[in-house]
């Protein structure tokens, strides 16, 4: 492709994805919900302007770094700590529930298999997928609301970071059953070593950046060099722990949230995230459908799919969160808000591809999954908040 193409294409994303913000807005739905219908517009499965590129691919994956970036600085750092042990239960409930599931659902499509077999370790991958937590746009959903630092938003975004790191851990098991290669053990110790190097480096960095802080007060050197200590971070939990890069940058983002200047590098991410990355990201989910070489069996599968990894998620979240003394409808919140799929799910499905767990044709299930959650959430938990806010929930 032609360098100059890309400014084509990022002009349409940008301006249907605002457009389609617009509308999504005056129809009372979050803006992150027109974006991915923009997406979905401009992309090939309907008028085909834009095609997903690599280049496109990397700045979507630099928006949601972003992102997270911004969700981490916009952390209340005392609410974490106290939320952390319920957030951990409700990750695990979040992550056992649907695999089991999703490892049902496939044999009743596909048949039982042997507990050992091939057949059964493919089952066993596609609850796999279902267990991803993709946070980022329900974090975009609960700022746009006002609620991110609530009690069940900070909850939400606590249990999602863990349900993830909890999936890969998972996912490496599953690929150790298959590939003699893979080594789970291995996995266990990075993450340990990444969050014990996340711990010793925080308390460094945090001193480092207050000092700056106190001497350079609200200057622009401060959200420069924090943007560089969350792109350090996401490649440094990438490539040398496996750990998803967007736990990086929160990471970072939490390390920053106690500074007296947080809230001014926060504003001058969002400045870039709001213009350009932001809309990539959420376009490319749209981008990313396609529709060519479905058939009816594979549609029954997809809905069967999306159904179950949807409920999934609201009964094992949901009810753990129940058992840890939320009540009512911060029980469903936290359900709903832990539904979301996207790129880790992604991810999962592309490595399953790569080692022969999965073929290709269920990859339009998770893109659905993908897409469906995405829109949904955001609008559910708009009518949650609105029939029982923080503070008054039933």
């Amino acid at each position: 492709m032609e360098t100059y193409e890309v400014f084509k294409d990022l002009a349409i994303i940008i301006v249907a994805g605002k457009m389609c913000g617009i509308i999504a807005r005056q129809l009372k739905a979050p803006q992150v919900v027109g974006m991915i219908i923009a997406g979905l517009l401009i992309g090939p499965s309907v008028l085909g302007w834009v095609r997903q590129t690599e280049f496109l691919s990397e700045m979507a994956e630099i928006g949601v770094i972003l992102l997270m970036f911004s969700a981490g600085l916009e952390t209340d750092l005392k609410e974490l700590v106290k939320t952390g042990p319920v957030a951990t239960l409700i990750a695990c409930a979040g992550v056992f529930v649907p695999l089991v599931l999703g490892t049902v659902l496939y044999m009743l499509f596909y048949g039982w298999a042997a507990v050992g077999t091939e057949e059964f370790i493919r089952a066993v991958f596609i609850g796999c997928i279902m267990t991803a937590t993709s946070v980022s746009i329900t974090v975009q959903s609960l700022r746009e609301m006002g609620h991110l630092k609530g009690k069940v938003g900070t909850t939400i975004l606590s249990a999602a970071i863990i349900d993830d790191v909890i999936g890969i851990i998972v996912l490496t098991f599953v690929i150790g059953f298959k590939s003699p290669d893979s080594n789970p053990g291995k996995v266990i110790i990075n993450t340990v070593l990444f969050f014990a190097l996340a711990l010793v480096l925080g308390m460094i960095f945090y001193r480092v950046f207050k000092a700056l802080d106190n001497k350079y007060p609200h200057t622009r050197r401060i959200p420069i060099i924090g943007l560089a200590l969350c792109l350090i971070m996401a490649y440094v939990a990438e490539r040398y722990f496996g750990i998803a890069d967007i736990t990086g940058a929160y990471v970072a983002g939490i390390i920053l949230c106690s500074i007296r200047d947080s809230a001014y590098i926060e504003e001058k991410i969002d400045i870039n995230s709001y213009m350009m990355f932001g809309p990539v990201f959420f376009a490319s989910i749209g981008l990313k459908t396609s529709i060519e070489g479905i058939d009816s069996a594979l549609i029954v599968f997809a809905l069967a799919f999306v159904l179950v990894a949807l409920i999934s998620k609201v009964i094992g979240c949901g009810f753990m969160s129940r058992i840890c003394g939320f009540k009512g409808y911060d029980c469903l919140k936290i359900g709903v808000g832990m539904m979301t799929r996207g790129e880790v799910a992604l991810i999962v499905a592309q490595k399953g591809l790569s080692v022969g767990l999965m073929s290709s044709q269920y990859f339009t299930a998770v893109i659905l999954l993908i897409i469906i959650s995405s829109v949904s959430v955001p609008i559910l938990l708009k009518l949650l908040y609105a029939k029982a806010p923080d503070h008054a929930a039933a």
